[in-house]
Parts: C-alpha cells; structure tokens; sequence
C-alpha cells in the first residue's frame, strides 16, 4: 500500500514538472486574414427607442434602490432594467428593428443622469441577430446625448463609434419616453 501511495505521489510530482515545463504563451499576433478582416465599415442606423415604465405592458421596471432613492432629487441609486422596442419610426406599432437590452442607473447626486448598459439586439433582416454595445452617461436633461460603442458582435463584430440620442417625447404623467437614436459605427 505504502508502494502505491509512493509510486501515485511521484507520478504526479512527476506530470507536474513536465507541464510546468512547456511553455505557454499567453498572446499570439495573428495576421488580419486569420479573422477576415478587410476593409472597414461606417454604417449610420436611426431607430427610435420605447422606454415604456408604466402600465401593464412596462419594458423597463425599476430592480433596486439606494437607502437615498426615494429622497433624492435625482432619485439616486435607481437601477432599472429594460427590454425596450426599437422600430423605425417614433409610433411603437412602426417596423420593428430590434429591441435595447440592458439597464440604466441614477448615477449622480446633483444632476439627472444616468448610467447606460446596453445590448441593442436587431432582428432586421439585414442585420438580424448582431447587436451592438453601448456603454456611457446619459445626461438625460439635455437636448442631445452622445455614448460610446464599445463593441458588437455578428455583422458588427469589432464595432467601435458612438450614439447620439435626443427625447423624442416624455410623458411626464407616465414617465414613458420615446428616443430618437443615430448611430455611427465601425466594423468589419
């Protein structure tokens, strides 16, 4: 038994040494054809966003707060999170192009802004099942808006450039929005 114990101890001892022997490489430059790149792409999207956060219907519900939320004037802390239509035209019963998946966050104590985490899912022919990212503030007080595209994947795989919003339309009973977008964007 002891033989066992001794001979299973140096086989490991053993395998640990000859892997810790060959060497890994933790990056590799790959020439641009290793992953079809060509020429790049500029692409402009518009499309109008649905923030619907009341009624039944609701595609962006509020999923915590901050102990200061409901005190703040900027109602600081919210986080919400949404699965809004984009179409073509500010109607919601326009064409469908997509829908904005992700959330946004009251993110400053004196102004209303808010901190933006989406995916833009778009099921239009075209670019059906290719989403891009935006990642960035959203001072939603002023006429237009600019964010970052922080990257995509399918046809806007490598996708870099930014998005520019403006309101549309607010009802300040309910507080559903209606925001126009154009996209300038990057990619391969």
């Amino acid at each position: 038994m002891a033989n066992n114990l001794i001979s299973a101890t140096f086989t490991v001892v053993l395998f640990s040494l000859l892997l810790a022997g060959k060497s890994q490489n933790f990056s590799t430059s790959l020439p641009r054809t290793a992953l079809r790149l060509g020429r790049e792409n500029l692409t402009h999207l518009h499309f109008f966003f649905h923030d619907v956060v009341s009624g039944p219907n609701a595609t962006a519900m509020r999923v915590a707060t901050a102990p200061i939320t409901n005190t703040s004037a900027t109602g600081f802390g919210a986080v919400v999170m949404m699965d809004n239509l984009l179409t073509v035209g500010p109607e919601p019963n326009s064409t469908r192009v997509g829908r904005a998946q992700g959330m946004y966050a009251s993110a400053d104590l004196n102004d209303m802004s808010f901190m933006m985490v989406q995916n833009y899912v778009f099921d239009e022919e075209r670019y059906n099942g290719s989403t891009l990212s935006i990642l960035g503030r959203n001072p939603i007080m002023s006429p237009m808006r600019e964010f970052p595209v922080v990257g995509g994947s399918g046809v806007f795989r490598f996708a870099r450039g930014y998005a520019e919003a403006r309101t549309y339309s607010l009802n300040l009973t309910s507080q559903d929005a209606v925001v126009e977008y154009d996209i300038y964007v990057l990619h391969y």
